[in-house]
């Protein structure tokens, strides 16, 4: 049995997974890892391998591997845009042992895996309607803000990379242009991922807090003051959703609705950019867990508020990726190329 190695690999994250390579979309064993726990990535590697053999009760060593990287790749080599991290596929290759190592990036992956994915891997904002062999587009915000785009040729789709995450954060309203001027101040030039991403809800509810918007539950004023202090054990993002989806404080939820109102924005940009008849997939880490919301109306009406353009965007099919593992399975058919 040959073994084939995957890898998603974010600022957050890092997801490993073994496969055969006759049935690469089925794991054999998966497990996960909190990425800024270690120097780099192949003590995670290692500590995964040795894990898998205690598991399968056989030598796991893979004939390839395909990491899915939240940055860009550039010659085989990446700079993880949310870690200290430094990987060269050679470099890895020889550490681990595996004959062929590749390198991609996290979205491209997931736009792999979007070929892959069943109908119930998927939640539907807008039926729309999905033309054959036309663009794909897919965008996620988790720690990041990825996107990725997909073209018919020779026969198959393409999938191409994209760093548009980091593009200059555009304000719509008066209240964003405060946001702006409150970030800049801190961080200088500010990029939609700085607002559209984990760290731009904690980003804005900061805003808020600083603003004296509104006032914010006690305990979570607290485990945010605590955060800023250096409580790494805090995942401030989660709490803010959390008091959101509960409704017990008014900032945070005020928060989570300007919140969705740029990332809908921010998606309804990304689609006349590229004009995705073949479908418009949001994927990451947050919007399965913000799907209630999503469907309560703020983030569609963003989403489709461009004006003249607004038809085009109602034509469009647009889904929630509620699969989490479609960046491994992306990085996994990768790997079977190899």
């Amino acid at each position: 049995m040959e073994l084939l190695l995957a890898g998603d690999i974010g600022g957050t994250k890092t997801r490993l997974s073994l496969a055969d390579a006759k049935t690469p979309e089925q794991s054999l064993w998966r497990c996960q890892y909190p990425s800024q726990h270690y120097s780099s990535l192949t003590p995670i590697v290692q500590q995964f391998l040795a894990q898998a053999e205690q598991e399968l009760g056989r030598d796991p060593q893979p004939v390839a591997a395909c990491f899915a990287v939240a940055g860009p790749v550039v010659e085989q080599s990446a700079k993880i845009t949310n870690l200290p991290w430094t990987l060269q596929a050679k470099q890895l290759a020889a550490e681990l042992g595996i004959p062929r190592v590749a390198l991609i990036n996290d979205f491209s992956a997931v736009g792999y895996g979007i070929l892959i994915l069943e109908e119930q891997d998927l939640d539907t904002l807008q039926t729309g309607k999905r033309w054959p062999r036309a663009p794909i587009g897919v965008i996620g915000a988790g720690t990041g803000l990825g996107q990725a785009y997909l073209t018919w040729g020779e026969g198959r789709y393409q999938v191409h990379p994209s760093e548009g995450g980091h593009v200059d954060f555009s304000p719509r309203t008066p209240l964003e242009w405060e946001l702006l001027t409150y970030l800049q101040k801190r961080h200088g030039r500010i990029s939609t991922e700085r607002v559209v991403s984990g760290q731009g809800i904690v980003a804005i509810y900061q805003f808020l807090r600083d603003s004296q918007s509104g006032q914010g539950e006690e305990q979570l004023l607290a485990q945010i003051q605590a955060w800023e202090q250096g409580a790494e054990h805090i995942d401030p993002a989660a709490q803010i959703a959390n008091a959101a989806m509960e409704a017990r404080d008014p900032l945070a939820v005020e928060c989570l609705r300007l919140f969705l109102s740029l990332y809908g924005a921010t998606v309804g940009n990304f689609a006349l950019q590229l004009l995705p008849r073949g479908g418009l997939f949001i994927a990451g880490g947050i919007a399965p867990k913000l799907l209630r919301l999503l469907h309560q109306g703020e983030f569609l009406s963003s989403f489709l508020d461009k004006g003249r353009m607004r038809p085009l965007l109602e034509e469009l099919s647009l889904q929630v990726v509620v699969n989490a593992q479609v960046g491994l399975m992306g990085a996994t058919a990768y790997a079977a190329t190899l």
